[in-house]
């Protein structure tokens, strides 16, 4: 289940504008070439190419995108079960946007989408931001890579 894709215009309800920045929870007009080179140029890169970002998202449960003049500063997306898992990946703001509201922003916006739902994510160094959104340390995440990272590395 993943947004509309159809380039049409945003309605209100897949668009927020707060400050100057435009959130929404579709990949309409998203450059995925140039966001993978603002992902890499902000050392938050972690191999994809700008297709398989795109799929990424197209294949999430929700996506929230924050703009500025068209230009993406902030990601944000979710995995789910559609009844009551979810778990949040690709948090990402700008370096030069961070500590003016865009994640929070962007973090309230997927949980308004994911009602019901356990939300679980992983941070290597953002437990306090998480904390005052209201989420918890919840026992020990595991992970491990099928195969090869990406099918490559």
């Amino acid at each position: 289940m993943s947004d509309s894709n159809s380039g049409h215009d945003l309605s209100d309800r897949d668009r927020q504008a707060v400050g100057g920045i435009v959130y929404q929870t579709t990949t309409d007009g998203i450059d995925w070439t140039q966001l993978k080179a603002d992902l890499h140029a902000d050392n938050f890169d972690n191999g994809r190419t700008p297709d398989e970002l795109r799929r990424s998202s197209e294949n999430s449960a929700v996506n929230v995108f924050a703009r500025l003049d068209g230009r993406v500063i902030g990601t944000a997306r979710a995995l789910s079960d559609g009844v009551g898992n979810a778990y949040v990946v690709d948090v990402w703001t700008h370096s030069n946007y961070r500590r003016r509201g865009v994640a929070s922003q962007m973090m309230t916006l997927l949980a308004e989408r994911l009602p019901g739902q356990h939300i679980y994510l992983f941070t290597d160094s953002a437990e306090d931001f998480y904390r005052q959104l209201g989420y918890r340390r919840q026992g020990v995440g595991l992970s491990m890579v099928s195969g090869q990272w990406l099918n490559r590395f």
